[in-house]
Protein backbone atom coordinates (compact mmCIF):
# COMPACT_ATOMS: atom_id res chain seq x y z
CA UNK A 1 0.00 0.00 0.00
CA UNK A 2 1.22 3.59 -0.87
CA UNK A 3 1.93 6.07 1.94
CA UNK A 4 0.17 9.04 0.50
CA UNK A 5 0.95 11.17 3.09
CA UNK A 6 0.82 14.73 2.98
CA UNK A 7 -0.62 15.48 -0.08
CA UNK A 8 -1.16 18.55 -2.08
CA UNK A 9 -4.36 19.31 -4.48
CA UNK A 10 -2.24 22.06 -6.73
CA UNK A 11 -5.68 24.27 -7.32
CA UNK A 12 -4.82 26.69 -10.14
CA UNK A 13 -7.15 29.02 -8.73
CA UNK A 14 -5.96 28.74 -5.06
CA UNK A 15 -2.20 29.25 -5.94
CA UNK A 16 -2.02 32.99 -6.81
CA UNK A 17 -0.39 35.39 -6.92
CA UNK A 18 1.75 32.75 -7.78
CA UNK A 19 1.98 30.19 -10.41
CA UNK A 20 0.51 26.89 -9.75
CA UNK A 21 4.01 25.64 -11.34
CA UNK A 22 5.88 27.55 -8.57
CA UNK A 23 3.65 25.88 -5.72
CA UNK A 24 4.15 22.64 -6.86
CA UNK A 25 8.47 23.10 -7.52
CA UNK A 26 8.32 24.33 -3.77
CA UNK A 27 6.23 21.47 -2.52
CA UNK A 28 8.27 18.72 -4.26
CA UNK A 29 11.30 20.39 -2.66
CA UNK A 30 9.55 20.35 0.76
CA UNK A 31 8.91 16.62 0.25
CA UNK A 32 5.55 16.83 -0.82
CA UNK A 33 5.56 12.65 -2.81
CA UNK A 34 1.44 13.02 -3.94
CA UNK A 35 0.63 16.41 -6.15
CA UNK A 36 -3.13 16.11 -7.80
CA UNK A 37 -3.49 18.99 -10.45
CA UNK A 38 -6.80 20.96 -10.37
CA UNK A 39 -7.30 23.29 -12.99
CA UNK A 40 -11.58 24.21 -13.40
CA UNK A 41 -10.93 27.36 -15.13
CA UNK A 42 -8.56 26.32 -17.72
CA UNK A 43 -9.51 25.10 -21.23
CA UNK A 44 -8.08 21.70 -22.37
CA UNK A 45 -5.16 22.89 -24.22
CA UNK A 46 -4.19 25.16 -21.19
CA UNK A 47 -4.60 22.26 -18.38
CA UNK A 48 -2.58 19.76 -20.99
CA UNK A 49 0.62 22.40 -21.09
CA UNK A 50 0.39 22.73 -17.45
CA UNK A 51 0.28 19.28 -16.51
CA UNK A 52 2.99 18.25 -18.75
CA UNK A 53 5.02 21.50 -17.35
CA UNK A 54 4.00 20.21 -13.77
CA UNK A 55 5.48 16.65 -15.02
CA UNK A 56 8.53 17.44 -15.67
CA UNK A 57 8.90 19.03 -11.90
CA UNK A 58 7.51 15.87 -10.14
CA UNK A 59 9.07 12.99 -12.30
CA UNK A 60 10.76 10.49 -10.13
CA UNK A 61 9.97 12.79 -6.91
CA UNK A 62 6.41 12.82 -6.74
CA UNK A 63 3.50 10.78 -7.98
CA UNK A 64 1.12 13.26 -10.19
CA UNK A 65 -2.17 13.17 -10.86
CA UNK A 66 -4.52 14.86 -13.09
CA UNK A 67 -8.44 15.78 -11.45
CA UNK A 68 -11.37 14.88 -13.30
CA UNK A 69 -9.72 15.54 -17.05
CA UNK A 70 -9.25 12.05 -18.10
CA UNK A 71 -8.35 13.69 -22.15
CA UNK A 72 -5.84 15.81 -20.40
CA UNK A 73 -4.18 13.09 -18.75
CA UNK A 74 -4.01 10.82 -21.65
CA UNK A 75 -3.09 13.52 -23.62
CA UNK A 76 -0.33 14.86 -21.95
CA UNK A 77 0.93 10.73 -21.25
CA UNK A 78 0.91 10.38 -25.40
CA UNK A 79 2.99 12.94 -25.17
CA UNK A 80 5.06 11.48 -22.95
CA UNK A 81 5.21 13.26 -19.71
CA UNK A 82 5.04 11.63 -16.76
CA UNK A 83 1.65 11.70 -14.98
CA UNK A 84 0.74 8.89 -12.80
CA UNK A 85 -2.67 8.66 -12.78
CA UNK A 86 -6.40 10.60 -12.07
CA UNK A 87 -8.48 11.53 -9.17
CA UNK A 88 -12.13 11.62 -10.11
CA UNK A 89 -15.17 12.61 -8.25
CA UNK A 90 -19.27 11.14 -8.32
CA UNK A 91 -20.15 13.14 -10.83
CA UNK A 92 -17.01 12.11 -13.34
CA UNK A 93 -17.38 9.40 -15.50
CA UNK A 94 -17.99 5.86 -13.78
CA UNK A 95 -14.98 3.86 -12.12
CA UNK A 96 -15.20 0.83 -14.41
CA UNK A 97 -15.05 3.09 -17.51
CA UNK A 98 -12.01 5.60 -16.16
CA UNK A 99 -9.93 2.33 -15.33
CA UNK A 100 -10.69 1.32 -18.98
CA UNK A 101 -9.21 4.30 -20.14
CA UNK A 102 -6.52 5.03 -17.93
CA UNK A 103 -5.05 0.93 -17.83
CA UNK A 104 -2.49 0.70 -14.89
CA UNK A 105 -2.25 4.46 -14.26
CA UNK A 106 -3.47 5.44 -10.13
CA UNK A 107 -7.06 6.04 -9.86
CA UNK A 108 -8.36 8.29 -6.59
CA UNK A 109 -12.20 8.72 -6.49
CA UNK A 110 -13.66 11.07 -3.83
CA UNK A 111 -16.21 9.45 -1.71
CA UNK A 112 -17.96 10.75 1.57
CA UNK A 113 -21.43 9.24 2.12
CA UNK A 114 -22.69 5.68 3.10
CA UNK A 115 -23.43 4.94 -0.13
CA UNK A 116 -20.55 6.50 -2.25
CA UNK A 117 -18.50 4.35 0.55
CA UNK A 118 -20.27 1.27 -0.37
CA UNK A 119 -19.93 1.78 -3.86
CA UNK A 120 -16.58 2.37 -4.01
CA UNK A 121 -16.61 -1.14 -1.72
CA UNK A 122 -17.73 -2.87 -4.90
CA UNK A 123 -15.47 -0.98 -7.50
CA UNK A 124 -12.72 -1.64 -5.11
CA UNK A 125 -10.69 -3.87 -7.63
CA UNK A 126 -10.32 -0.64 -9.94
CA UNK A 127 -9.57 1.99 -7.46
CA UNK A 128 -6.32 2.77 -5.58
CA UNK A 129 -7.56 5.07 -2.56
CA UNK A 130 -10.48 7.23 -1.86
CA UNK A 131 -10.53 11.13 -1.04
CA UNK A 132 -12.81 11.35 1.82
CA UNK A 133 -13.67 15.04 2.71
CA UNK A 134 -14.81 17.47 3.19
CA UNK A 135 -13.59 17.29 7.07
CA UNK A 136 -14.61 20.86 7.09
CA UNK A 137 -16.26 23.54 4.60
CA UNK A 138 -13.85 24.93 2.09
CA UNK A 139 -13.82 27.74 -0.27
CA UNK A 140 -11.73 26.00 -2.60
CA UNK A 141 -14.51 23.44 -3.84
CA UNK A 142 -18.27 25.79 -3.76
CA UNK A 143 -20.12 22.15 -4.61
CA UNK A 144 -18.05 20.15 -1.46
CA UNK A 145 -20.22 18.02 0.63
CA UNK A 146 -21.64 17.88 4.06
CA UNK A 147 -18.41 18.51 6.04
CA UNK A 148 -17.79 14.97 8.54
CA UNK A 149 -15.45 16.23 10.63
CA UNK A 150 -12.32 14.48 11.91
CA UNK A 151 -15.08 11.88 13.63
CA UNK A 152 -17.09 11.78 10.92
CA UNK A 153 -13.70 11.01 8.55
CA UNK A 154 -12.43 8.22 11.43
CA UNK A 155 -16.16 6.67 10.75
CA UNK A 156 -15.76 6.66 7.01
CA UNK A 157 -12.20 4.93 7.30
CA UNK A 158 -14.18 2.10 8.97
CA UNK A 159 -16.40 1.42 6.01
CA UNK A 160 -13.64 0.57 3.39
CA UNK A 161 -11.17 -1.64 2.86
CA UNK A 162 -9.51 1.00 0.68
CA UNK A 163 -7.21 3.79 1.80
CA UNK A 164 -8.84 7.13 2.39
CA UNK A 165 -7.02 10.48 2.27
CA UNK A 166 -8.63 13.07 4.30
CA UNK A 167 -9.34 16.52 2.48
CA UNK A 168 -11.17 19.73 3.52
CA UNK A 169 -9.34 22.93 5.23
CA UNK A 170 -7.12 20.83 6.83
CA UNK A 171 -3.81 21.77 8.42
CA UNK A 172 -0.72 20.23 9.74
CA UNK A 173 -2.13 20.38 13.29
CA UNK A 174 -5.17 17.85 12.11
CA UNK A 175 -2.11 15.30 11.17
CA UNK A 176 -2.54 13.47 14.58
CA UNK A 177 -6.63 13.09 14.32
CA UNK A 178 -6.41 11.60 10.83
CA UNK A 179 -3.78 9.35 11.44
CA UNK A 180 -5.33 8.10 14.61
CA UNK A 181 -8.35 8.37 13.11
CA UNK A 182 -7.01 5.69 10.26
CA UNK A 183 -6.40 8.07 7.66
CA UNK A 184 -3.80 6.95 4.92
CA UNK A 185 -3.18 10.33 3.77
CA UNK A 186 -3.86 14.29 4.04
CA UNK A 187 -4.42 16.50 1.45
CA UNK A 188 -4.48 19.79 1.67
CA UNK A 189 -4.99 23.29 -1.29
CA UNK A 190 -4.63 26.41 0.76
CA UNK A 191 -2.05 25.53 3.59
CA UNK A 192 0.38 24.71 0.77
CA UNK A 193 -0.96 27.07 -2.14
CA UNK A 194 -2.00 30.35 0.11
CA UNK A 195 1.64 29.75 2.64
CA UNK A 196 4.10 32.28 2.49
CA UNK A 197 6.40 29.67 1.38
CA UNK A 198 5.34 26.54 -0.10
CA UNK A 199 8.48 24.58 0.35
CA UNK A 200 8.71 25.50 3.74
CA UNK A 201 4.67 24.88 4.83
CA UNK A 202 5.21 21.16 2.76
CA UNK A 203 7.95 20.34 4.67
CA UNK A 204 6.35 20.89 8.23
CA UNK A 205 3.26 19.38 6.79
CA UNK A 206 5.20 16.14 5.94
CA UNK A 207 7.12 16.19 9.26
CA UNK A 208 3.85 16.35 10.98
CA UNK A 209 2.39 13.54 9.40
CA UNK A 210 5.91 11.60 9.73
CA UNK A 211 5.14 12.42 13.69
CA UNK A 212 1.86 11.11 13.53
CA UNK A 213 2.20 8.19 11.94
Amino acid sequence: MHNYGAYLVANTASCTPRSTLEVIEGAVAGGIEWIQLRAKEESAREFFELSCAAAKLTEGKAQLLINDRIDVYLAARAAGAAVNGIHIGQKDVPVALARQLIGNGILGLSASTDEQLAQANADASLIDYLGVGAIRATPTKKDHPTPLGLEGFARATTLTQLPCVAIGALTQDDAAAISAGGGAGMAVVRAICNAEDPQQASAQLVAAWEAAK
